[in-house]
């Protein structure tokens, strides 16, 4: 993962990114990448749950 923290508390899970960094260009090179789970992970604890996340901004 880049820029991903995730928690879990009992059923709450928190979700942290820091949106001031940047991973470069997507693969398309349309956006440019702050964080992102590269692909679907299971959330620690409760491995039937899974998440996939991918936060970008434009150029």
């Amino acid at each position: 993962m880049k820029n991903v923290d995730m928690k879990l508390e009992g059923n709450i899970l928190t979700i942290k990114v820091d949106i001031s960094k940047e991973y470069g260009k997507s693969t398309s090179g349309k956006s440019l990448i702050i964080a992102s789970t590269e692909g679907n992970v299971s959330v620690e604890g409760k491995e039937e749950v899974k998440v996939g996340l991918n936060i970008y901004r434009k150029p």
